[in-house]
C-alpha cells in the first residue's frame, strides 16, 4: 500500500518588547507569515523551531513553550500539513534570511492584510490568548 501522511512543520510566535516578528515570504505562497518550515528527518520540533527561526530571522530564540498544534488539511494550498507553533522570545534585530524577503515587528493593531497559510487564525487566538490573562496555552476558553 501507498500511504499519503500530512508533513510536520513549526510556526514560531517570536515575542519581543511587546511586538511579533513576521516575515514577508520570498516564495509562494506570498504573503506575512510566522517565521516555520518544516520538520527535518531526525529533528525534534524545538530544534526545527530554533533553526527555523534562525534562518528565517537570523535570531537566536528561546523558546518558552508551545502554543497549539494547527491540522486542518486546507491550511497550506501546498500540502496537507500539520504545524506546532511554538512562543519564544528573542534579543536583537531580525534581519531576513532563507526564504524571507523582510522580516518586521508587528502589533495586534498593526498587522499587514496579506497574511499566508493560516497564520491570521493562530495570531487571533495568540492574541486572544494573551488578552484572557495566558496561563495553560491551550485550549483557549472560547466562552469569552
Amino acid at each position: 500500500m501507498n500511504f499519503k501522511n500530512p508533513v510536520p512543520t513549526v510556526d514560531i510566535i517570536i515575542e519581543q518588547r511587546g511586538e511579533i516578528i513576521l516575515i514577508e515570504r520570498k516564495n509562494p505562497p506570498h504573503g506575512w507569515a510566522l517565521p516555520g518550515g518544516f520538520v527535518d528527518y531526525g529533528e525534534s520540533l524545538e530544534s526545527a523551531a530554533q533553526r527555523e527561526a534562525l534562518e528565517e530571522t537570523s535570531l537566536n530564540v528561546s523558546l518558552l513553550g508551545q502554543f497549539h498544534t494547527y491540522s486542518d488539511p486546507g491550511r497550506d494550498s501546498r500540502r496537507h500539513t500539520i504545524s506546532t507553533v511554538f512562543v519564544a522570545k528573542a534579543v536583537g534585530k531580525p534581519q531576513a534570511g532563507s526564504d524571507a524577503l523582510k522580516a518586521r515587528f508587528f502589533t495586534k493593531n498593526t498587522l499587514p492584510e496579506k497574511i499566508a497559510f493560516d497564520h491570521a487564525l493562530i495570531l487571533g487566538d495568540y492574541f486572544n490568548w494573551q488578552e484572557n490573562g495566558g496561563g495553560l496555552m491551550w485550549p483557549p476558553d472560547k466562552s469569552k
